[in-house]
């Protein structure tokens, strides 16, 4: 079954209070067959130290954790009630909260029980490594968990896992879930080589496929990397890969949108046919991603988790929301066709019907370094999807093997896609 996360700042949105994620806007997410609401930078993190990375600082510089940040509060000594409520507007809709959940280390004016070293890992200089060869820091992440839990968390995305010892993380999810079975832990795994170890041995849900499917579509869109690459990814990751988390953006990656990554939204079209529809895998949406935020007020194609900001296309998506306020012609052209995917997303072929591959089937005007076709499919519905990671028009017919007639109901298909786009087709 397809989870559908969507990844907000709160401080990013709106006048950057909890109350901004109101009705509306849960309500937008919700039409977008999002699942699970990923806020953020909750925890309270170390801000106006001399340390500090930014102002108001990294959400990854956490210095208490049980306190959440006064700055999202409209009332600083009601914080957490304000919290609660947000966690309780998000339920209502029928969606989950996922919180950040930092392992490896915490702010460098932490003050509390956990054990941690006087060092840190590579340049983050505002933070603190934890020792996780103390017992008494899985009895107290035990702890910390549980308190966000009550107080409205249902899941946690797991940051730099692979600095931390499989095994603790292990004896600490299977508390968790024995606390509350239901509880879901999402993953920052980069090697592909650990994807298994912090599956089965340290009992994540899922895991960002960042070096996967990923990096392979970046490339395709940015370096001639070919297409077959996806079909080796999928037939290297096997079962697992509906446990993958499919994105195209975060807060750690640069905008799709920015000169560093595409140039626009509109050459990343295939790309997001794909993220988003081959397989049951995961998939996320990042803030602003939808109507083609660029940040251009950021560093390097990136929406600072560092400094206040106030990018353009976040606010503009914010205004439509609440308000009705009128987007710029491209924002609201990439929104329809982000609206378009996240329709198919919901249906039961694709959150979860079969998938079949169907590159090694294709033969003339085929490119297999280019084109990337499959069909999605149950009993009762079938779709052929056609990503083009071309610059130039296609017009081709795409043939359909014989074990899949009774669900296609035809041999070939003819489709015709734009440069950089996909195409649709019932069957």
């Amino acid at each position: 079954m397809k989870t559908v996360i969507y990844q907000i700042l709160p401080r990013l949105w709106g006048n950057g209070k909890f109350s901004a994620i109101d009705s509306k806007t849960l309500r937008y997410f919700k039409s977008l067959g999002v699942d699970c609401v990923w806020y953020t930078g909750i925890p309270r993190h170390a801000t106006g130290k001399d340390f500090v990375k930014g102002d108001p600082g990294s959400p990854y510089a956490v210095s208490d954790w049980y306190d959440t940040n006064p700055y999202l509060a409209d009332e600083e000594a009601s914080r957490m009630a304000e919290f609660r409520s947000m966690c309780e507007r998000t339920h209502a809709q029928g969606l989950k909260v996922c919180t950040d959940f930092i392992p490896n280390h915490v702010a460098r004016d932490y003050e509390g029980s956990l054990p941690h070293f006087d060092h840190c890992d590579y340049d983050w200089t505002d933070t603190l490594k934890l020792d996780w060869s103390r017992p008494e820091t899985i009895d107290e992440m035990e702890r910390v968990l549980r308190f966000w839990m009550d107080n409205g968390v249902d899941a946690f995305r797991c940051d730099m896992v692979e600095l931390v010892p499989a095994e603790a993380l292990g004896e600490l999810t299977r508390r968790i879930k024995a606390y509350r079975q239901d509880a879901m832990f999402i993953a920052e795994v980069y090697n592909t080589g650990n994807y298994r170890r912090y599956l089965d041995v340290a009992g994540f849900d899922y895991l960002y496929d960042k070096s996967g499917s990923y990096d392979i579509l970046r490339g395709i869109l940015c370096n001639g990397r070919p297409a077959w690459d996806l079909t080796s990814n999928w037939q290297s990751l096997g079962p697992d890969q509906d446990r993958m988390v499919n994105f195209l953006e975060n807060h750690d990656e640069q905008r799709i949108a920015s000169e560093w990554f595409c140039g626009s939204a509109e050459k990343s079209m295939a790309a997001l046919a794909f993220s988003a529809l081959f397989n049951n895998a995961a998939w996320m949406i990042y803030f602003g991603q939808e109507v083609g935020e660029n940040a251009a007020e950021g560093f390097m194609g990136r929406t600072s988790i560092f400094e206040w900001c106030r990018p353009d296309s976040i606010g503009h998506l914010y205004t439509h929301i609440t308000r009705g306020g009128r987007m710029r012609s491209a924002e609201a052209d990439v929104f329809a066709r982000y609206r378009e995917i996240a329709g198919y997303a919901k249906l039961p072929a694709f959150r979860s019907g079969f998938n079949w591959d169907l590159g090694y089937c294709q033969d003339t005007g085929f490119d297999h370094a280019r084109h990337f076709a499959f069909m999605r499919f149950t009993e009762e519905d079938a779709y052929l999807v056609f990503c083009n990671f071309s610059d130039k028009e296609v017009d081709i017919t795409i043939s359909i093997p014989a074990e899949l007639y009774s669900h296609s109901g035809k041999a070939t298909v003819k489709v015709t896609a734009a440069p950089w786009d996909y195409r649709i087709v019932k069957l």
